[in-house]
């Protein structure tokens, strides 16, 4: 399936996305990793993107090389919006957990010349997961993409679903996302793409976006905390602590 979105951004300017259906690369178990670097690397860069392509099933299909006259716009995550993690009645428990998501690795490269529109494509790595309190096997995540003048307004966004289906007994699953074309038109050819930033998020409640902001995160004996001293309060070590 393939997605085209249009969007103005002001009388002169407008933005476009075009971006491929995620593809759920599931796994028992494993590790979330890095995304994949920008540009080239030596042999044990190469090996190591081949061992993580392997880990994670992915097929082989690194982003196209683009030349560029300028600077890239820059890709990053909000952290507010990084990760996801619903809890049943906002009680915040690992016992509570109901669905979590993090963005765990960006890749990007960009295009442009002359006084032509900057093109990009983002590919995105999801490390999604399910808790005790996951209501079934399928899940739709909703994330969002953001064009901003570096530091200053938003020009446009848009909303994305990711739908996931969780193999019976199994806890997370890995997908991508790739973005194929992201469009920017500029002024005239003095404007580099380093005006722009692309951000990256879930879309989260406030209360998702201030327990991320303050850094909780579970300890790794979470679940067997809450088993071992039921009879305790969630404040005990083992449900949610800060770094």
């Amino acid at each position: 399936m393939r997605r085209n979105l249009s969007l103005a951004l002001s009388a002169l300017m407008a933005l476009s996305i075009a971006a491929t259906a995620a593809t759920a690369h599931a796994q028992m178990g494993g590790r979330g990793g890095q995304g994949q670097g920008q540009g080239g690397g030596d042999d044990d860069q190469a090996s190591k993107k081949k061992k993580r392509d392997d880990e994670w099933n992915q097929p082989k299909a690194p982003l196209a090389q683009l030349r560029n006259a300028g600077p890239c716009p820059y890709v990053k995550v909000l952290y507010d919006a990084s990760r996801y993690v619903e809890f049943k009645d906002g009680k915040e428990s690992a016992a509570q957990t109901a669905y979590t998501g993090e963005i765990q690795g960006l890749s990007s490269g960009c295009a442009y010349k002359s006084n032509d529109p900057i093109k990009m494509q983002v590919q995105m790595l999801f490390e999604l997961g399910r808790g005790p309190q996951a209501t079934g096997n399928q899940k739709t995540y909703r994330y969002w993409v953001a064009v901003t003048e570096r530091n200053k307004d938003v020009l446009a966004k848009e909303y994305f679903d990711l739908p996931v289906t969780f193999r019976d007994g199994q806890d997370r699953v890995y997908a991508t996302e790739t973005l194929k074309t992201i469009t920017i038109p500029r002024a005239d050819e003095k404007v580099s793409g380093g005006n722009f930033e692309v951000l990256i998020g879930f879309d989260v409640t406030p209360e998702m976006a201030a327990f991320n902001r303050d850094g909780k995160r579970f300890r790794v004996n979470a679940g067997q905390t809450q088993q071992a001293q039921s009879g305790k309060n969630s404040a005990q070590p083992g449900n949610v602590a800060k770094p």
